[in-house]
């Protein structure tokens, strides 16, 4: 059953305002709910529904929602979990060819020798993506200052190429030494392929991750490769549907940095969308944080599956450069070497399992568990009613007075509380605790996992969360964002307009960018014209496809001579380059040193196209008279079982205070306010303080 709402907002008055007043529409995927947001001339209209198996069959289905209208869609943004569920599953992956040096062909399970758990003698790291008897190898060598050691053996090269063809694979990936600081091998190597009749893809170490260090360098060519027939196949069957339903609109694809990309670019790089739909999230606040000049945020996304932590400082996502893809993690953070490492630019992102799909489950010790397991979108919480029979976070919240027993989406989608008991009667009897017990330790459960993942996105980055302001959006992330805020000492939350779909919204605030990478391996001095030089390459290149750059955004990886890891930091100029550098490593790691800074790779992100949609908004008057009033409901709020009103946001004028104990609802989302936190409504959310 589907259930759907509109919502309209009005744009208030300000800059955002001026954005054209087209149809832009953003669908976002998620494991339980995919979300429509389509923002017009008439405001914002929020469609939700079920996720069905197949992610095309989901953004149809909720484009179909929008009707007539999104024939005249100037746009669709789009994320989607595709590659990211393949890698997880290995299912779908493109069989793969890896080319490489003589004597390397070993390199993917040689790598860094990093155990997933170094004290557990029976681990195993994953297989390889490419089998051993699939890596060929061809001999040449370019050495690392850019000279020829041996030239490419055209013979050995083509009797590779005709193997290739015969043993029919779908894609290859080409990966020689030093080839990100000349590239003529591997560029000959894939003329080779062309000339002898391959017509597969073919992914280039040199294009998809133009920076030093051999194995991390073959292992994202090796999963950019294997993803790459996926995602054509499913990106050419969506655009197709499109154009059958009379939906011409241009389709782009949030990466993993919070930009957006065209089609062909995720098509030829489909290791840059792996994390394109938690990254939606993050790039709302960014925008959420310039409009309310917020300096510091943290951001808690709790959806149906997981619930995610990230980082915003100075109105900017903070992103990291490595990722392991379809690793394993514990208490969100990464374990590393249990998954296929990738670089790129990747929001800084810990995630755990505390979604409100999460299942509770009593282990063998008769122990409470909270994850990893979810019950997705089907069958789902038990008191959806639709066939689930194990407790989850939802169904806490729902038997503990902090859900309305009425429904979600405005009371269009039914609970069924008797349901939820049900689920809990067993886990009951398993830990020895009664009802009302149990759904409080399930609460306190789900925030300990939350406030974890904020500690690793914060304190484990060297910043204290009390500096912050917390934005809490997704469905369940503000029902839980006051007892959060509370165990890390944050006295300030904003919940934006909408919060249920604040992600989808995400989808209209990216910027459309491209990033680039240029080695750079000298002294961090004279930068500048370097600079110059990539970027007149990069107009180069935008405009044989027919873009443009509006402007740069430039950063830089630095480290000290001698070490083995770089960071990453905003290029200002060279004469504060490495007075920056210095207090990073300081702020880091708690020293910093004489040495010589050294400069590693430039990165330069060409904005291509700028994002002006407004933000969600509330009216500045209540829309219906009354609707404002509370009812009132008992509820565990505050670690406290205690009837406490209960307002409409959609009711709410802006600039109407309270103080809690109370709880908030609207139709995507439910805020429970604690004791000693006040509230009041704004144009672009409910700020909380203590």
């Amino acid at each position: 059953m589907a259930h759907e709402a509109e919502l309209k907002s009005e744009r208030a008055a300000s800059p955002q305002s001026d954005w054209g007043g087209r149809l832009q529409v953003g669908v976002d995927v998620g494991g339980t709910f995919t979300d429509v947001v389509a923002l017009g001339p008439a405001g914002l209209q929020v469609y939700k529904l079920p996720t069905s198996g197949d992610p095309s069959e989901a953004v149809l289905e909720g484009l179909a929602k929008v009707g007539g209208r999104a024939k005249h869609a100037a746009s669709i943004a789009h994320a989607t979990t595709l590659a990211t569920n393949a890698l997880l599953t290995r299912a779908g992956l493109a069989r793969t060819a890896l080319i490489t040096n003589t004597g390397f062909r070993d390199v993917l399970e040689i790598g860094r020798q990093r155990r997933p758990e170094p004290y557990d003698m029976a681990t195993r790291r994953p297989p390889p993506l490419v089998r051993r008897r699939d890596r060929l190898t061809v001999l040449c060598r370019v050495r690392a200052d850019r000279s020829i050691a041996e030239p490419l053996d055209e013979k050995g090269g083509r009797a590779v190429a005709r193997a290739i063809v015969a043993r029919g694979f779908e894609s290859v990936a080409i990966c020689f030494l030093n080839s990100y600081v000349n590239p003529a091998h591997e560029r000959r190597m894939r003329s080779v392929l062309r000339r002898e009749g391959y017509e597969g893809h073919i992914s280039v170490s040199s294009e998809v991750d133009r920076a030093y260090r051999e194995y991390e360098r073959t292992s994202t060519t090796v999963v950019n490769a294997c993803l790459a027939p996926l995602m054509a196949g499913y990106l050419s069957r969506l655009t197709a549907s499109l154009r059958r339903a009379g939906i011409r609109a241009s389709v782009n694809v949030m990466s993993s940095d919070g930009g957006m990309g065209t089609v062909a670019s995720a098509v030829s790089r489909p290791v840059s969308v792996i994390e394109s739909g938690p990254a939606a999230g993050v790039v709302a606040s960014c925008r959420l944080a310039r409009e309310l000049a917020l300096e510091k945020v943290i951001t808690l996304d709790m959806g149906g599956t997981t619930a995610k932590a990230g980082a915003v400082i100075g109105g900017e996502a903070q992103l990291t450069e490595e990722f392991e893809a379809a690793g394993r993690t514990h208490s969100g953070r990464s374990i590393t070497g249990s998954g296929y490492p990738v670089r790129g630019r990747f929001v800084d992102l810990a995630e755990v399992s505390a979604g409100g799909g999460t299942i509770v489950w009593a282990d063998e010790a008769r122990r409470l568990v909270v994850g990893p397991r979810s019950a997705g979108s089907l069958p789902g919480p038990a008191c959806y009613g639709r066939g689930g029979a194990e407790p989850t976070v939802t169904d806490a919240n729902l038997l503990a007075g902090r859900v309305s027993s009425k429904g979600l989406l405005g009371g269009t989608m039914p609970l069924y509380p008797r349901l939820s008991r049900r689920a809990f009667a067993k886990a009951s009897s398993s830990v020895g605790a009664t009802e009302a017990e149990l759904t409080r330790r399930v609460i306190r459960l789900a925030n300990d996992q939350m406030s974890r993942a904020i500690s690793i996105v914060s304190l484990e980055r060297g910043r204290d969360p009390r500096d912050s302001v917390l934005v809490a959006f997704g469905g369940a992330g503000p029902a839980h964002a006051c007892d959060i805020a509370e165990s890390l000492g944050i006295r300030s939350i904003v919940v934006p307009a909408h919060a249920g779909l604040f992600s989808a919204y995400g989808l209209l605030a990216g910027d459309a960018s491209r990033t680039y990478v240029f080695p750079v391996m000298r002294p961090a001095r004279a930068l500048k014209a370097r600079f110059g030089a990539f970027e007149a390459r990069i107009l180069k290149e935008l405009h044989e496809e027919g873009l443009d750059a509006s402007r740069f955004r430039r950063s830089v990886e630095l480290r000290y001579e001698g070490q083995s890891h770089e960071l990453l930091l905003p290029y200002a100029g060279d004469p504060s380059l490495a007075r920056s550098f210095h207090e990073r490593h300081r702020e880091l790691y708690g020293y910093s040193s004489d040495d010589a800074v050294e400069a590693v790779n430039a990165r330069v992100t060409a904005v291509i196209g700028m994002s002006n949609a407004p933000l969600p908004s509330y009216p500045a008057r209540a829309a219906t008279t009354g609707r404002g009033r509370s009812e009132r409901r008992t509820a565990w709020v505050g670690g406290k079982t205690q009837v406490v009103p209960v307002y409409q946001r959609e009711g709410l004028s802006k600039g109407r205070s309270g103080e809690g104990p109370c709880i908030i609802e609207e139709y995507d989302a439910t805020l429970v306010v604690n004791p000693s936190w006040g509230w009041t409504a704004e144009t672009y959310g409910t700020r909380l303080s203590r």
